[in-house]
């Protein structure tokens, strides 16, 4: 019948548009920053703070806290020694780790200005995010800024700094502003006189001599220290505010009906959040967007296709744009006297139901033939 096929046709329809609905639109290329330094939280004074165990060997110097948690043994402290306080398995070592995860999230997540970066020595670098897989200094690195300049170092993997390395600060930059996230375990040489607050995922081990202008934090591991002069930096500028530009995350609309109710939801993530825009061809009559919240919604008006471009923008660049298509049908409409049968499957489905009803009336009147002799 009619009703039947469209049905049908219908729910197919409906399935399709369902299946469309859950592939994403390609995304936009998103970025993150920040527009100072990682901001470390209780983290900040602490010159050594580790997961398992702090260890030393001969006279370390520490200026700044030492930390520890949840491990409990640290050792060596004398004849090392440390000019602020010692934490140790307290609820301040606790919270120290807490924020090192959130900066080392913040210094992981920052889109880099260069990438596959491997031995720094003999490169001048300029504020920025530098990225590469397993980091190493094997000679000098010289980093020219101000006193407001940031730099952050990503190393997938390892941190290695060779025997004697040497970072030379330039035009007043600040050991406050460098930082180096760490993948899994960092390693500085003997006699090194590096400059940076460690964030290592694993492990940190400083070798005899070393000279750190920063901290060495460790967040699921050990710190080994050996004979080394560890400075935390203070003073140090309020933390930086992180932005993501947008991403549109939202897959393909549903089409529409004439006359019924519609909704549909544009998403996108970033920091802060976005609004949005129609910035290029027009909604379908009846449709409007709320900059807000991204929901489509109304009843169309008018059937046809509608192709139009959604923008979402948060102040940081780039802003991302998508393209939509939504089409809007008249629906079902059965009108009085519509032929029933026009499909050859329909056409067996009316005589299937015909000879049923014929065979029970036959049923029927021979039962009642029977009570009638009866």
């Amino acid at each position: 019948m009619a009703h039947t096929s469209l049905s049908i046709r219908l729910s197919v329809m409906a399935a399709c548009a369902a299946l469309f609905a859950l592939v994403p639109v390609a995304a936009a290329s998103a970025a993150t920053s920040i527009d100072g330094p990682i901001g470390m939280g209780t983290a900040e004074p602490f010159g050594v703070l580790a997961h398992t165990t702090v260890t030393n060997t001969g006279s370390s110097i520490v200026n700044g806290d030492v930390g520890l948690s949840p491990g409990t043994s640290v050792t060596g402290f004398p004849p090392g020694i440390f000019s602020g306080t010692l934490h140790q398995t307290d609820a301040v070592a606790a919270q120290a780790k807490v924020d090192l995860t959130t900066a080392y999230g913040v210094a992981a997540g920052l889109t880099p200005t260069q990438t596959g970066l491997g031995d720094l020595a003999g490169m001048s670098l300029t504020p920025g995010v530098y990225s590469g897989g397993a980091l190493s200094l094997n000679g000098e690195l010289t980093l020219a800024g101000t006193a407001e300049s940031v730099w952050v170092f990503q190393a997938s993997s390892t941190l290695t700094v060779g025997s004697g390395a040497l970072i030379t600060m330039t035009g007043g930059a600040s050991a406050c502003n460098v930082f180096w996230q760490v993948g899994s375990s960092a390693t500085i040489g003997s006699g090194a006189n590096f400059v940076g607050t460690v964030m290592a995922d694993a492990s940190i081990t400083a070798n005899t001599s070393a000279v750190i202008t920063g901290r060495l934090l460790a967040r699921t591991g050990a710190v080994t220290l050996d004979t080394n002069t560890i400075t935390a930096p203070t003073g140090c500028a309020a933390a930086g505010t992180v932005t993501s530009s947008p991403e549109i995350t939202s897959g393909t609309p549903s089409d529409a009906v004439v006359g019924v109710d519609y909704s549909y939801t544009i998403t996108a993530s970033g920091m802060p959040t976005p609004t949005y825009a129609v910035s290029s061809g027009s909604l379908p009559a009846g449709l409007t967007l709320d900059a807000t919240t991204g929901v489509v919604s109304g009843a169309p008006t008018a059937e046809g296709t509608s192709e139009f471009d959604i923008t979402a923008s948060n102040g940081a660049s780039p802003a991302a744009t998508e393209t939509y298509s939504i089409e809007v049908t008249a629906g079902a409409v059965f009108a009085a006297g519509d032929e029933l049968a026009d499909t050859g499957a329909d056409a067996a489905y009316v005589s299937a139901m015909a000879l049923g009803l014929v065979s029970l009336g036959f049923v029927l009147l021979w039962g009642a033939g029977r009570r009638v002799r009866a």
